[in-house]
């Protein structure tokens, strides 16, 4: 797995009771996975050359980020290396406009969207629709609220080319939530669909995710079902696909974001399914039968723990397990840092406002927002 991020420390954790020996291209040797890996490459993803030797070896590359360059892995694949999910389909996480344009193509429904030359052009593309406010994302490297601007007016709009990178511009939905709707397809065409989740943020950075969403019609599950997986045969996806919807409050579905990889959204089917997201993508890129996505309790709640000013967590859990034996916590390893994720906690039961209020509990206590 290229990237030493927790992602990759979770899906190392759902190899092992397969016996899948873990490779890992890592930053650094403090970063999430590679403490807990054995097999770790230092080196820089950026680089070919550190990458055709991290390859040698490796049944299958897969990834915990999007940010490996497209000719790089064009490069492998020529040499024969299996890379799962591949460039084409990898592509469209890495670019937003291509992404955008692909899914139009192919009748996804999306934002009102173009990529737009400069300040001027944003305010041409407010006045083609309902004016401003407008969206305006880098079409590439943006994730967890960074690389994304509303602006209310032209001169708001010039902050996001300073960076001398393409700009996407989009409308600004009026939205009633956000979705997710998270499914994981193998290399011969094997799908499996797990229940749609409402995905809450706070600051542009995930919060907190149930499942499945507290209202969703069956019908606008089944349609956001079907759409993820109509996208990920399409681009090709081989491994887990997470597709970030917005729920209209006239009652349709429209695509936000992309992710070929577990995801935010999917960390509560550690605990609350039977087979987790990064099981199925293990099993996914091995090209194994993939497992059963069903929930195993009415509710599952993940909260994220973001990092505040009290950074010995450790002490915390003696409350949090004693008050909920139930509670499963996951932490990454990550030192503390103010907003920084560094963990999740997974809640579960019958009763919804109790589960989510036992995760809100656990996260603030861990974070030390609250000291009872």
């Amino acid at each position: 797995m290229v990237g030493g991020g927790q992602l990759a420390r979770m899906t190392h954790e759902a190899g092992i009771p397969l016996g899948i020996r873990f490779k890992l291209l890592s930053d650094t040797r403090q970063d999430s996975a590679a403490q807990v890996v054995s097999d770790v490459v230092v080196g820089d993803y950026r680089d070919l050359e550190t990458l055709r030797a991290f390859a040698q070896g490796c049944d299958v590359v897969t990834f915990d980020h999007e940010h490996v360059p497209a000719e790089h892995l064009r490069a492998l694949e020529a040499e024969g290396v299996v890379i799962r999910p591949g460039v084409e389909a990898l592509l469209h996480a890495q670019d937003k406009g291509v992404m955008r344009e692909r899914l139009r193509a192919a009748g996804v429904p999306c934002p009102r969207h173009r990529i737009v030359a400069d300040p001027a052009d944003v305010e041409r593309f407010a006045a083609e629709g309902d004016g401003f406010p407008v969206v305006l994302k880098t079409v590439r490297g943006g994730y967890d609220g960074k690389g994304v601007w509303v602006v209310g007016d032209a001169e708001e709009a010039a902050e996001p080319f300073r960076a001398g990178v393409p700009v996407l511009a989009e409308e600004k939905v009026d939205f009633a939530r956000e979705l997710a709707a998270n499914v994981v397809r193998s290399p011969h065409g094997q799908a499996v669909a797990y229940p749609v989740v409402e995905s809450i943020q706070v600051n542009g950075v995930c919060d907190t995710v149930i499942a499945p969403a507290p209202g969703l019609s069956e019908e606008l599950s089944g349609q956001a079902q079907e759409m993820a997986i109509k996208i990920a045969a399409e681009l090709g996806v081989v491994g887990h696909l997470a597709v970030e919807l917005f729920e209209t409050r006239d009652g349709r579905l429209l695509v936000n974001e992309l992710a070929m990889r577990p995801h935010n959204s999917g960390h509560w089917t550690q605990d609350g399914a039977v087979t987790s997201q990064f099981a199925n993508h293990v099993r996914a890129v091995l090209d194994l039968p993939l497992g059963d996505p069903r929930p195993r309790a009415t509710w599952t709640v993940m909260t994220n723990v973001l990092g505040g000013d009290f950074p010995d967590m450790y002490s915390a859990y003696l409350h949090c397990m004693a008050r909920d034996p139930a509670l499963k916590i996951h932490m990454y390893g990550k030192d503390v840092k103010p907003g920084r994720k560094v963990g999740h906690v997974n809640t579960y039961g019958d009763d919804l406002a109790d589960v989510r209020e036992r995760g809100r509990h656990a996260a603030d206590y861990l974070r030390g927002t609250i000291t009872e």
